[in-house]
């Protein structure tokens, strides 16, 4: 995944707000957002290359997310597939301090990455290049290929327009987070980052949602997580030859309990 940007703990109503692009090869298997067979608990979507996820939710509240830090001198030989960091943890009882205290000691065995976890209470964002994961504080955040709020164009923007949109605001409609992580309009040159690949891969790779022959934007999710602890989980998944895309929606209400949970049709 490669940008999400979510408000914590900062609403009225909602104890989260978040909305992620991932952006990944067209051609790498994927499977879309569900309850997993064999963690029930489960809901997020599946690499099935690796096994690993991206992002997802437990019917309890354990939450978890991922992005790829973009260093191509900083990569191993041989490493650990980090979407195990995003499945491993929702599929554990482990708190997120021991969590993230056990992957600050793995940390090598994987390239460079960027890791958000978090229960009801508590959300974790660690950087490969960190000694220790910091506890986030009520406010909005963005993150993409580097440090958290690390401000490329796609991250001041979709920042400012999420900022916007809550001001005064009650009821949150993901159809609106979903019009930004549509946007396509790429950053100006000078705006650029240098992470150590070319300008016109800079370039390719600065909008909120990238269009691309091979490579490009394979989906978008918006979760709502209300005081109420109700859960809205929204996803869209894209391919090329898809004219429109496939979407999933989950409401469900956390608890320790196996709650039943519906999928809603469209």
């Amino acid at each position: 995944m490669c940008l999400f940007f979510f408000a914590y703990d900062c609403h009225p109503r909602y104890r989260l707000v978040f909305a992620a692009n991932r952006d990944e090869y067209y051609h790498r298997p994927t499977e879309t957002a569900n309850f997993w067979e064999t963690h029930p608990w489960v809901l997020a979507g599946r690499d099935l290359e690796m096994l690993g996820t991206w992002m997802g939710i437990t019917r309890s509240g354990r939450f978890a997310a991922l992005t790829n830090f973009r260093d191509p001198s900083a990569k191993i030989t041989d490493p650990k597939s980090r979407g195990k960091l995003v499945s491993n943890f929702l599929c554990s009882t482990e708190s997120p301090e021991q969590y993230m205290s056990e992957v600050t000691k793995q940390r090598t065995y994987y390239n460079p990455f960027n890791l958000l976890v978090g229960d009801s209470a508590k959300l974790f964002y660690f950087n490969k290049q960190s000694v220790q994961a910091l506890e986030l504080k009520p406010g909005i955040y963005g993150l993409s290929n580097h440090f958290l709020d690390t401000p490329w164009p796609k991250v001041r923007q979709s920042k400012q327009a999420l900022t916007n949109y809550l001001k005064n605001r009650m009821v949150i409609e993901p159809q609106y987070l979903f019009e930004i992580l549509a946007d396509a309009e790429l950053a100006q040159d000078h705006e650029l980052p240098k992470t150590g690949i070319s300008q016109e891969k800079e370039k390719f790779l600065s909008s909120i949602f990238i269009h691309g022959t091979d490579y490009g934007t394979r989906s978008s999710t918006v979760l709502l997580i209300d005081r109420y602890n109700h859960v809205i989980f929204r996803e869209k998944s894209y391919l090329p030859v898809q004219e429109q895309p496939t979407e999933v929606n989950y409401e469900f209400d956390l608890s320790n309990q196996q709650n039943e949970t519906r999928q809603l049709p469209y």
